[in-house]
């Protein structure tokens, strides 16, 4: 992905791996190499981490912190970002679309009617994470979420209420979690959703756009920003 010729890109990959843990997750405990930029195929900056492998790059450039109120987005990414828990991006994105088909596009009024039958189906299923633990967390958070969506009107003005100040932002990629993310982790839990902790929170805010945690070199920043600008808050 990198403005390079193949052969040189594949030897580059493996160093690029080297400089992250868990990509798009950023747990990244503060390292300063994690704000670093790497040149893309079109000769502009953007964050290091999308040089880790093959699909992050399109990911980065149209997807990674642009701002999301559709709620059946939202509630996939907070369940792929359960599923990630001890393991990389790289592996759940491999895994998106069949994680789609599995979980009815993640439509969680027809996953709150999943059955034994279908835990049994998923359990099965090489196609995603099976982890019955993780996948019961799916089932059940469907079905909290639609008691959400009761409560409030959508899932999204719930979680966009805690969209954090401005001027509480650290700099990007130096934190995997923050006040706002242990609030909502908090809230969530106490709604009775699962694998819904601070990490995971905090990473699902960054890539759902609640926070524009692209670094200042990035080309995306701005676009990200710009979109921000131009997003009507859910509820508001």
């Amino acid at each position: 992905m990198l403005a390079m010729a193949p052969a040189q890109a594949a030897e580059r990959l493996p160093l690029l791996r080297g400089c992250i843990t868990s990509a798009l997750s950023f747990r990244s405990k503060g390292h300063s190499h994690m704000s670093t930029t790497i040149v893309g195929p079109d000769g502009q900056a953007r964050c290091r981490w999308c040089g880790a492998a093959p699909a992050f790059l399109a990911y980065h450039d149209t997807e990674w912190g642009f701002p999301v109120s559709d709620d059946h987005r939202l509630f996939e990414k907070l369940s792929l970002e359960g599923f990630q828990a001890g393991l990389s991006w790289r592996t759940i994105l491999a895994k998106r679309e069949h994680f789609r088909t599995a979980f009815a596009d993640f439509d969680f009024d027809r996953i709150a009617r999943f059955t034994p039958r279908d835990l049994e189906r998923l359990l099965k299923d090489d196609g995603i994470v099976r982890h019955r633990g993780k996948i019961e967390a799916v089932i059940n958070n469907a079905r909290r979420a639609q008691e959400l969506v009761k409560r409030e009107g959508s899932l999204a003005v719930f979680l966009w209420r805690y969209e954090p100040d401005l001027m509480h932002l650290v700099e990007p990629q130096t934190a995997s979690t923050s006040a706002e993310s242990l609030a909502l982790s908090k809230a969530l839990k106490k709604h009775g959703w699962q694998f819904v902790g601070p990490t995971t929170v905090y990473a699902f805010m960054q890539a759902m756009g609640l926070i524009n945690d692209h670094v200042a070199d990035c080309v995306i920043r701005s676009q990200v920003e710009q979109a921000r600008m131009r997003f009507g808050r859910p509820g508001r």
